[in-house]
């Protein structure tokens, strides 16, 4: 492209003229030009309506090819100084999307006579690649008398950038899964504030979760009441406080009453103590965990951060059932093989930064299948799991490297404060679930958005619903030989 941009005025312009540019129709096109004009017309940005559509595809706006032809007249030909009088288009044909066209203007007539303004009149078309006419018609515009030429303008890099699209996707996978399926049963621990009681709500609205809630009935109906929510079509087990909100819910959960359940406002580590307590029976032969799952603007998947809210600063038995607990997560979530990078501030082994140590460890761990399903590699710094270009940069030879899916932070301090970086500063979204008790734990935070808190329950309910392949999965590589014991 040409660094500078200038015209054909009056005295350099005939008859027989011509310009033209080629351009794709792409998804970013139909999303820019909606977002531009307001245009929701479904046949434009809803390929499922498009579908029904006698086209069967996405087609483009019509001006959308009007656009280009104006970017002609007014880049090239006549160039910088034309002003648009008037156009007459006919639309002949769609523009399906993926379909690539180009856009030809030529002059037909000028008109420079006295009394008024030079005009030119140019007839414009717009042809696809199967050389199919798809706009035709003529502009009529001013033509500029001086020459211009000026410096091409830089504009700044447009990037369509979309929130939590990835998590909404992952909470319609768990309405799908749960379809013709009673809701989760999900005790909602201490809900005694808006948010909290918003967040249960609207999970249950979505056909997620059936929520009951436990603690001070006095406090939950007055929060209720303030925040105009109805609570009557669901259960509310009433407690003292807090702490007998956390013990009644586990019992819950212990005794079957409850397959699911929410932390609302109460400390993170009070409602973990009554599921972690050793007479609760919610403990498992794993160590408990916690994953977030991290919904990052410009990355085509979802990645997993393991742990950053439960354990504070795991050796390295309790760094493996983190890292197994976040593999198993990872394939309820479709993710056959996922790729493990172990974190540290180096991608070298050294005696003076133990995490590196424990990378290392947990490679071998996994070679020796202590650890099952995934594909680790550490130690990597956070530049070299996620980037590529930096690992390509620094020379690391890796499956892992620069693609992967899980990520596993040395303690919680570092786990933390990256995932909140990623949230803050990068517009991440974040969902989190506790994993490696009896049931899956949804940990909310008073700053989640809705989004995040029903993708939180969204994965406690895909948990869920992968129990029973996982027990069969389990029986039948038991063997006959070797049932399990009852």
């Amino acid at each position: 492209m040409s660094d500078s941009i200038e015209n054909r005025p009056l005295s350099e312009l005939k008859v027989g003229d011509s310009a033209s540019l080629t351009r794709n129709f792409t998804q970013d096109d139909v999303q820019i030009f909606a977002l531009m004009s307001g245009d929701m017309n479904p046949a434009h940005v809803d390929a499922e309506f498009a579908a029904s559509d006698p086209f069967h595809k996405v087609v483009a706006h019509g001006m959308w090819t009007g656009a280009l032809i104006s970017t002609v007249l007014g880049t090239r030909l006549p160039g910088p100084g034309t002003v648009y009088l008037s156009q007459n288009l006919q639309f002949r044909k769609p523009v399906f999307l993926g379909d690539t066209v180009r856009v030809s203007v030529t002059v037909a007539a000028i008109d420079s006579t006295a009394g008024h303004a030079p005009r030119a009149t140019l007839r414009c078309t717009v042809v696809n690649q199967r050389n199919e006419t798809v706009v035709e018609g003529d502009a009529l515009v001013l033509v500029p008398t001086d020459k211009i030429s000026r410096p091409r303008m830089h504009l700044p890099r447009l990037e369509l950038r979309d929130p939590g699209v990835k998590l909404r996707a992952l909470i319609a996978q768990a309405q799908a899964a749960c379809k013709g399926q009673p809701p989760l049963s999900m005790a909602v621990v201490h809900a005694v504030d808006a948010v909290s009681l918003g967040g249960a709500v609207d999970a249950a609205q979505a056909g997620l979760i059936a929520p009951v809630f436990v603690g001070p009935e006095a406090r939950i109906r007055a929060a209720a009441q303030a925040a105009g929510i109805d609570l009557s079509p669901y259960p509310l087990v009433a407690t003292e406080h807090s702490h007998a909100a956390a013990e009644t819910a586990v019992a819950m959960a212990c005794a079957g009453q409850v397959r699911a359940l929410m932390k609302g406002s109460l400390h993170t580590d009070e409602l973990m103590h009554a599921v972690v307590a050793a007479q609760s029976g919610l403990r498992t032969a794993r160590r408990i965990s916690h994953v977030f799952v991290i919904d990052a603007v410009g990355q085509s998947r979802l990645q997993l951060l393991t742990d950053a809210a439960v354990n504070v600063t795991p050796d390295l038995e309790a760094k493996r059932d983190i890292v197994q607990n976040a593999i198993d997560l990872a394939q309820v979530l479709g993710i056959a093989r996922p790729k493990v990078a172990i974190l540290a501030a180096v991608e070298t082994v050294s005696s003076r930064i133990p995490s590196t140590l424990d990378a290392a460890a947990l490679c071998k761990m996994a070679d020796r299948g202590q650890i099952s399903g995934g594909l680790l590699d550490g130690p990597l710094a956070f530049d070299t799991a996620v980037s590529l270009r930096a690992a390509q940069t620094k020379g690391i030879v890796s499956p892992v490297a620069g693609m992967a899916d899980i990520l596993v932070a040395p303690d919680l301090e570092a786990g933390n404060m990256l995932a909140k970086q990623l949230e803050y500063l990068a517009e991440a979204t974040i969902a989190g679930i506790v994993l490696g008790a009896r049931v899956p734990v949804v940990l909310t935070s008073r700053a989640d958005l809705p989004d995040a808190r029903l993708a939180s329950c969204a994965l406690a309910v895909l948990c869920m619903a992968a129990v029973p392949a996982r027990l069969a999965s389990a029986s039948a590589s038991a063997g006959t030989d070797n049932p399990p014991p009852r």
